[in-house]
Protein backbone atom coordinates (compact mmCIF):
# COMPACT_ATOMS: atom_id res chain seq x y z
CA UNK A 1 0.00 0.00 0.00
CA UNK A 2 1.37 3.54 -1.07
CA UNK A 3 1.88 6.37 1.91
CA UNK A 4 -1.05 8.17 3.21
CA UNK A 5 -1.79 11.27 2.47
CA UNK A 6 -2.58 12.08 6.50
CA UNK A 7 -1.92 10.00 9.13
CA UNK A 8 -2.34 9.72 12.81
CA UNK A 9 -0.78 7.68 15.15
CA UNK A 10 -1.51 6.99 18.53
CA UNK A 11 -3.84 10.11 19.18
CA UNK A 12 -4.83 11.08 23.33
CA UNK A 13 -6.91 13.97 24.02
CA UNK A 14 -8.85 14.20 26.99
CA UNK A 15 -10.80 17.63 27.94
CA UNK A 16 -11.80 17.63 31.43
CA UNK A 17 -11.08 14.10 32.37
CA UNK A 18 -13.08 12.81 29.13
CA UNK A 19 -11.45 11.19 26.93
CA UNK A 20 -11.86 12.46 23.40
CA UNK A 21 -9.23 10.34 21.80
CA UNK A 22 -7.67 7.28 23.14
CA UNK A 23 -4.62 5.93 21.79
CA UNK A 24 -6.88 6.67 18.26
CA UNK A 25 -4.69 5.86 14.80
CA UNK A 26 -5.87 6.37 11.60
CA UNK A 27 -5.11 6.59 7.81
CA UNK A 28 -6.30 8.56 4.39
CA UNK A 29 -5.50 7.27 1.63
CA UNK A 30 -5.22 9.24 -2.02
CA UNK A 31 -8.25 9.72 -3.67
CA UNK A 32 -10.31 8.35 -0.28
CA UNK A 33 -13.55 9.62 1.07
CA UNK A 34 -13.32 8.61 4.46
CA UNK A 35 -16.79 9.40 6.98
CA UNK A 36 -16.66 9.51 10.35
CA UNK A 37 -19.34 8.51 12.63
CA UNK A 38 -20.79 8.01 15.83
CA UNK A 39 -22.51 9.63 18.90
CA UNK A 40 -22.72 13.30 19.72
CA UNK A 41 -19.43 14.24 21.87
CA UNK A 42 -18.01 11.21 21.05
CA UNK A 43 -15.00 12.89 19.76
CA UNK A 44 -15.31 12.96 15.78
CA UNK A 45 -14.63 16.59 15.50
CA UNK A 46 -11.64 16.82 17.36
CA UNK A 47 -9.78 14.55 15.61
CA UNK A 48 -10.55 17.18 12.51
CA UNK A 49 -9.74 19.94 14.98
CA UNK A 50 -5.92 18.22 15.86
CA UNK A 51 -5.64 17.53 12.05
CA UNK A 52 -6.15 20.93 10.97
CA UNK A 53 -3.59 22.27 13.79
CA UNK A 54 -6.42 23.60 16.47
CA UNK A 55 -6.21 21.27 18.96
CA UNK A 56 -2.97 19.75 19.80
CA UNK A 57 -3.03 16.21 21.03
CA UNK A 58 -1.38 15.25 25.04
CA UNK A 59 0.26 12.88 23.00
CA UNK A 60 0.68 11.05 19.48
CA UNK A 61 1.38 12.80 16.17
CA UNK A 62 -0.05 13.66 12.89
CA UNK A 63 2.01 13.19 10.02
CA UNK A 64 1.11 14.72 6.21
CA UNK A 65 2.93 12.39 3.28
CA UNK A 66 5.59 11.22 6.07
CA UNK A 67 6.33 14.44 8.00
CA UNK A 68 5.15 15.43 11.12
CA UNK A 69 2.73 18.18 11.07
CA UNK A 70 1.21 17.77 14.81
CA UNK A 71 2.47 21.28 16.24
CA UNK A 72 2.05 23.42 13.13
CA UNK A 73 -0.15 26.14 13.11
CA UNK A 74 -3.49 25.87 11.06
CA UNK A 75 -2.53 28.40 8.45
CA UNK A 76 0.87 26.55 8.01
CA UNK A 77 -1.07 23.05 7.77
CA UNK A 78 -3.13 24.46 5.16
CA UNK A 79 -0.47 25.79 3.15
CA UNK A 80 0.69 22.54 2.76
CA UNK A 81 -2.27 21.15 1.28
CA UNK A 82 -4.95 20.05 4.06
CA UNK A 83 -8.29 22.58 4.13
CA UNK A 84 -11.32 22.86 5.97
CA UNK A 85 -14.86 23.00 6.00
CA UNK A 86 -16.66 24.25 9.38
CA UNK A 87 -19.72 23.31 10.61
CA UNK A 88 -20.82 26.69 10.43
CA UNK A 89 -20.16 28.58 7.00
CA UNK A 90 -17.01 30.98 7.55
CA UNK A 91 -18.01 33.29 5.17
CA UNK A 92 -17.95 37.33 4.65
CA UNK A 93 -21.90 37.32 4.22
CA UNK A 94 -22.04 40.91 4.06
CA UNK A 95 -20.12 40.55 0.83
CA UNK A 96 -21.02 39.35 -3.05
CA UNK A 97 -20.47 35.71 -3.72
CA UNK A 98 -17.44 36.17 -6.25
CA UNK A 99 -16.31 38.97 -3.27
CA UNK A 100 -15.87 35.89 -0.84
CA UNK A 101 -13.90 33.98 -3.61
CA UNK A 102 -11.52 36.85 -4.46
CA UNK A 103 -10.54 37.38 -0.62
CA UNK A 104 -9.95 33.33 -0.45
CA UNK A 105 -7.74 33.45 -3.49
CA UNK A 106 -6.07 36.60 -2.85
CA UNK A 107 -4.85 35.40 0.91
CA UNK A 108 -3.36 31.91 -0.68
CA UNK A 109 -1.45 34.46 -2.55
CA UNK A 110 -0.51 35.91 -0.24
CA UNK A 111 -0.47 39.49 -2.28
CA UNK A 112 -3.18 41.69 -1.65
CA UNK A 113 -3.20 44.51 0.63
CA UNK A 114 -5.43 47.59 1.75
CA UNK A 115 -3.67 49.13 -1.53
CA UNK A 116 -3.67 46.91 -3.28
CA UNK A 117 -6.90 46.40 -5.98
CA UNK A 118 -8.64 42.95 -4.82
CA UNK A 119 -10.34 42.23 -8.16
CA UNK A 120 -7.86 41.09 -11.10
CA UNK A 121 -8.73 39.42 -14.22
CA UNK A 122 -6.69 36.38 -13.47
CA UNK A 123 -8.07 36.56 -10.05
CA UNK A 124 -11.75 36.49 -11.25
CA UNK A 125 -10.93 33.94 -13.37
CA UNK A 126 -9.72 31.99 -10.79
CA UNK A 127 -13.03 32.78 -8.89
CA UNK A 128 -15.24 32.26 -11.76
CA UNK A 129 -14.06 28.50 -12.63
CA UNK A 130 -14.28 27.62 -8.61
CA UNK A 131 -17.92 28.48 -8.49
CA UNK A 132 -18.44 26.89 -11.71
CA UNK A 133 -17.19 24.10 -10.40
CA UNK A 134 -19.52 23.82 -7.63
CA UNK A 135 -22.24 24.73 -9.27
CA UNK A 136 -22.69 28.55 -8.09
CA UNK A 137 -21.74 30.24 -11.35
CA UNK A 138 -25.42 31.69 -11.31
CA UNK A 139 -24.80 33.23 -7.79
CA UNK A 140 -21.84 34.59 -8.02
CA UNK A 141 -22.85 38.03 -7.86
CA UNK A 142 -25.78 37.76 -5.02
CA UNK A 143 -25.14 38.54 -1.16
CA UNK A 144 -23.39 35.76 0.71
CA UNK A 145 -26.12 36.58 3.68
CA UNK A 146 -29.26 35.55 1.13
CA UNK A 147 -27.74 32.02 -0.30
CA UNK A 148 -29.53 28.94 1.01
CA UNK A 149 -27.99 27.10 3.70
CA UNK A 150 -26.92 24.70 0.76
CA UNK A 151 -25.42 26.78 -1.33
CA UNK A 152 -23.32 28.70 1.61
CA UNK A 153 -22.08 25.11 2.80
CA UNK A 154 -20.96 24.79 -0.98
CA UNK A 155 -19.64 28.64 -0.95
CA UNK A 156 -17.43 27.56 2.12
CA UNK A 157 -15.59 24.51 0.40
CA UNK A 158 -15.62 26.47 -2.38
CA UNK A 159 -13.65 29.40 -0.20
CA UNK A 160 -11.56 26.08 0.85
CA UNK A 161 -10.79 24.47 -2.47
CA UNK A 162 -8.98 28.36 -3.49
CA UNK A 163 -6.19 26.91 -1.05
CA UNK A 164 -5.79 24.26 -4.12
CA UNK A 165 -5.48 21.69 -1.05
CA UNK A 166 -4.89 17.48 -1.92
CA UNK A 167 -6.98 16.56 1.14
CA UNK A 168 -10.29 18.19 2.34
CA UNK A 169 -12.08 17.93 6.00
CA UNK A 170 -15.70 18.68 7.04
CA UNK A 171 -17.12 18.70 9.60
CA UNK A 172 -21.28 17.90 8.82
CA UNK A 173 -21.30 19.18 5.55
CA UNK A 174 -25.20 18.28 5.20
CA UNK A 175 -26.04 19.78 8.89
CA UNK A 176 -28.65 22.85 8.64
CA UNK A 177 -29.78 21.43 4.59
CA UNK A 178 -32.89 20.51 3.86
CA UNK A 179 -33.93 16.96 2.94
CA UNK A 180 -34.08 18.33 -0.44
CA UNK A 181 -30.74 20.28 -0.97
CA UNK A 182 -28.55 17.54 0.85
CA UNK A 183 -27.67 15.42 -2.34
CA UNK A 184 -27.84 17.82 -4.20
CA UNK A 185 -25.23 19.61 -2.32
CA UNK A 186 -23.53 16.13 -2.23
CA UNK A 187 -23.18 15.32 -5.84
CA UNK A 188 -21.99 19.11 -6.36
CA UNK A 189 -19.07 18.68 -3.55
CA UNK A 190 -18.33 14.96 -4.58
CA UNK A 191 -17.86 15.99 -8.78
CA UNK A 192 -15.66 18.76 -7.38
CA UNK A 193 -13.22 16.54 -5.72
CA UNK A 194 -13.25 14.02 -8.44
CA UNK A 195 -12.40 16.77 -10.69
CA UNK A 196 -9.66 18.18 -8.67
CA UNK A 197 -8.63 14.86 -7.25
CA UNK A 198 -9.06 15.84 -3.90
CA UNK A 199 -9.19 12.96 -1.25
CA UNK A 200 -11.94 14.03 1.87
CA UNK A 201 -12.60 12.99 5.34
CA UNK A 202 -16.11 14.10 6.45
CA UNK A 203 -18.01 13.77 10.12
CA UNK A 204 -21.34 13.02 9.02
CA UNK A 205 -24.82 12.08 10.85
CA UNK A 206 -26.74 11.40 8.16
CA UNK A 207 -26.40 7.97 7.60
CA UNK A 208 -28.10 8.11 3.90
CA UNK A 209 -25.45 10.50 2.94
CA UNK A 210 -22.29 8.17 4.49
CA UNK A 211 -23.44 5.08 2.78
CA UNK A 212 -24.04 6.90 -0.67
CA UNK A 213 -20.71 8.91 -1.14
CA UNK A 214 -18.25 7.12 1.46
CA UNK A 215 -15.65 4.75 -0.05
CA UNK A 216 -14.83 3.69 3.85
CA UNK A 217 -16.10 4.36 7.18
CA UNK A 218 -14.96 4.87 10.49
CA UNK A 219 -17.18 4.35 13.24
CA UNK A 220 -16.16 6.82 16.82
CA UNK A 221 -17.21 5.87 20.10
CA UNK A 222 -16.29 7.24 23.36
CA UNK A 223 -12.57 7.81 22.26
CA UNK A 224 -12.13 5.14 20.23
CA UNK A 225 -12.63 3.46 16.74
CA UNK A 226 -15.53 0.93 17.61
CA UNK A 227 -15.97 -0.27 13.82
CA UNK A 228 -14.07 0.49 10.29
CA UNK A 229 -15.05 -0.91 6.48
CA UNK A 230 -16.47 -0.18 3.40
CA UNK A 231 -20.08 1.57 4.02
CA UNK A 232 -21.75 -1.78 3.71
CA UNK A 233 -19.86 -4.01 6.33
CA UNK A 234 -20.36 -1.20 9.05
CA UNK A 235 -23.62 -0.44 8.26
CA UNK A 236 -24.54 -4.38 8.59
CA UNK A 237 -22.69 -4.71 11.84
CA UNK A 238 -25.12 -4.87 14.78
CA UNK A 239 -22.67 -3.10 17.63
CA UNK A 240 -23.25 -0.09 15.03
CA UNK A 241 -26.64 -0.51 14.27
CA UNK A 242 -27.65 -0.29 17.90
CA UNK A 243 -25.32 2.15 19.27
CA UNK A 244 -25.18 4.44 16.35
CA UNK A 245 -27.25 3.98 14.11
CA UNK A 246 -30.19 3.91 16.30
CA UNK A 247 -31.87 0.50 15.28
CA UNK A 248 -32.48 -2.01 17.86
Amino acid sequence: MTRPILEARNLHVAFNGIKAADGVSIAIQDGEFLAIIGPNGSGKTTLLNICTGYIRPGSGSVLLDGQDITRLSPRAIARRGVARAFQIPQLFSAQRVIDNMMLALAATDGLWNAIRPLETAKRCDEAKALLELVGLADDSNRISSTLPEGHRKLLDIAVALALKPRLLLLDEPTSGVSALERFLLMEALMSALRQRRIAALFVEHDMDVVARYATRVLVWNAGNIMAEGRPDEVFSNAQVLQRVVGVA
